[in-house]
């Protein structure tokens, strides 16, 4: 019987070797630094630190996360504008030196615990069409950017960059293009001052499904363009980004059972409505997979999660079969900011994680590893890479499929 069993994830590390591929397709120019923040399951970060990524951190635990798994200091940015003093100290006794600041305050924190740091400027950028807008908390106007470009000199601390995030979720390229645009003035006021700025941060907000308006290409096609237009191959800037959705989201499904239900009747809201309560709060954006029978009436449904709390509330009135107490709902793309938000309220746990690799996804990542992008596995089919095999479930392997376990 499995009408018992808690709710589980499904990750497809797989998948992330795929989306590893196509970045390095759509941006050939541009090195990722994953987010940690969206998803900091220890294989996912394995699984990427063996394919050569970068890494976006914001605190000290995201710092020794990464360091654990043997990841060089040269390969993490400290990007988060606002850090504890002893935070940063941390970062300096680690060897982490990129880091990014936005104010004249965090520019005294840094040079009195990090005086070596590298520092990389963060702008502000129109992130009005975004579905989280992070502008409105973090980064520098361009008249504030100068200023804070010459308090930066008189305390003799090392620009090295700029940076900016168009939000997450970004719904049009072309904030992007402006981003860009607004970065070369920066680095331009740089120059004057006598800094030596070398490198570009264009942030995240590259989609992670494909159930978006806005497709990963579309807005590289944009991105592309501008990046030679105002920093061109050959005017040795390094640049990098910061994605994090775009890696993870597709590649989880949460499976969640449910444990009671309510109907509630027509007289006492107008219409027929069933409401389900599952074993797992779901805190993000999601496709649900329900697969009804072709006879079979649909309700108003709202579905609950587990807590005691009135406002734990997942769907409301959304059009479903009649569901029982035992049955599984399928929530597809819910890999971005639900391992790592996750909440034990009530002494609820976590969800189990199950990591699966098909055969061929494990060899091109190693392949990878050993020899880096390779001709051949540029112009590989991701697309064709057979469905994964769990290690964990204890079938018997297809002859396609292997047991690639990643230790964590």
């Amino acid at each position: 019987m499995i009408d018992d069993k808690d709710a589980f994830y499904v990750a497809d590390l797989g998948d992330i070797v795929k989306k590893h591929m196509r970045w390095h397709k759509a941006l050939p120019r541009v090195t990722p630094f994953y987010a940690v923040k969206c998803n900091d399951s220890r294989a996912v970060v394995k699984t990427l630190a063996v394919l050569g990524a970068g890494f976006d951190c914001a605190s000290k635990t995201e710092i020794q996360l990464v360091q654990s798994i043997g990841v060089p200091p040269e390969r993490i940015i400290y990007a988060n504008p606002c850090k504890q003093v002893s935070q940063i100290k941390h970062a300096a006794s680690s060897g982490v030196q990129m880091m990014t600041f936005d104010s004249e305050v965090e520019l005294m924190k840094v040079a009195r615990a990090h005086p070596k740091a590298k520092l990389v400027l963060r702008i502000t950028t129109d992130d009005s069409k975004a579905v989280c807008r992070l502008s409105v908390k973090f980064g520098a106007t361009l008249k504030t950017s100068r200023l804070l470009l010459e308090r930066a000199k008189e305390l003799d601390l090392a620009i090295v960059g700029v940076s900016f995030h168009v939000g997450s979720g970004c719904t049009d390229p072309e904030t992007f293009v402006q981003a860009i645009s607004d970065a070369r003035c920066v680095f331009d006021m740089g120059a004057e001052l006598g800094f030596n700025m070398y490198l570009l941060d264009i942030g995240g907000g590259f989609p992670g499904s494909e159930d978006v308006k806005l497709k990963f290409e579309e807005i590289t096609n944009v991105i592309n363009p501008a990046l030679d237009k105002y920093f061109p191959s050959d005017s040795g800037i390094n640049i990098i980004a910061e994605p994090g959705r775009y890696y993870v989201a597709s590649a989880f499904t949460l499976a969640v059972n449910i444990i009671a239900k309510k109907i509630v009747l027509k007289e006492q809201t107008g219409s027929d409505e069933v409401e389900c309560y599952s074993d797992y709060d779901i805190t993000s954006g999601s496709s649900v997979l329900i697969r009804p029978k072709p006879d079979d009436s649909c309700y108003s449904c709202s579905i609950w999660g587990p807590t005691c709390d009135g406002l734990d509330r997942i769907v409301e009135r959304f059009n479903m079969p009649e569901l029982q107490v035992g049955d599984w709902i399928l929530f597809e793309n819910m890999g971005a900011y639900t391992v790592a938000a996750a909440s034990t309220f009530n002494g609820f746990q976590r969800p189990t994680i199950h990591y699966v690799m098909s055969r061929p996804a494990w060899q091109l990542m190693q392949q990878i590893k050993e020899q880096g992008f390779l001709a051949e596995a540029e112009e590989q089919d991701v697309s064709s890479l057979p469905v994964s095999c769990a290690w964990e479930s204890g079938i018997e392997y297809p002859a396609t499929c292997a047991s690639a376990s990643i230790n964590v």
